[in-house]
């Protein structure tokens, strides 16, 4: 399974949250997500497929600036210097949710779902995180459509990026995939 150029028609969000579930459970691990713009999607797909909660600890939903810090532990000066929607806020995210819900892997999701830029950062600009046993895999992806789409492909950009962070394969590339 990838994610292909029709993203909402070639990619079932159930089947990549089984496959993931899969694969997790293979390896004895656990995943919590941190999530901000897709405002618990994330979690509600993963905890969609039967039998999740052998693999899934939980998972924070943290909107506002302040809860970044107040729930995920991310450093206030790191959201100072570079505001909410950064790869390293995504890294940190993902981090804090993995180290408060004791999983094995935690998964973020950060960004801008518009229909209005924030900040500067256009609308669709998103940041992915996976901290795992062997570091963190951050990407930013540049999505396009109405806010719901938005969100939604970020879901499947996020369990697309455990996937493959799960199979040992480095992250998917804008060659791959242009949403």
């Amino acid at each position: 399974m990838t994610v292909g150029d029709d993203v909402d028609d070639v990619y079932d969000v159930d089947d990549a949250a089984v496959t993931v579930h899969r694969l997790l459970a293979g390896r004895g691990a656990t995943v919590a997500v941190a999530e901000s713009l897709t405002g618990g999607l994330l979690g509600a797909a993963l905890t969609a497929a039967a039998g999740s909660s052998a693999t899934f600890q939980g998972g924070i939903t943290a909107y506002a600036t302040p809860a970044k810090t107040n729930l995920l532990g991310v450093p206030a000066d790191l959201l100072t210097r570079h505001g909410p929607v950064h790869a390293e806020v995504a890294a940190a995210m993902a981090a804090g949710a993995r180290e408060r819900l004791a999983a094995t892997y935690g998964l973020a999701t950060t960004g801008v779902a518009g229909p209005q830029p924030q900040d500067g950062t256009p609308a669709g600009t998103v940041f992915l995180a996976v901290s795992g046993p062997d570091g963190v895999v951050m990407v930013q992806r540049r999505l396009s459509g109405e806010r719901a789409r938005v969100r939604h492909l970020t879901v499947v950009h996020a369990l697309d990026l455990l996937r493959r962070t799960l199979e040992g394969r480095p992250p998917y590339t804008a060659a791959e995939h242009e949403a």
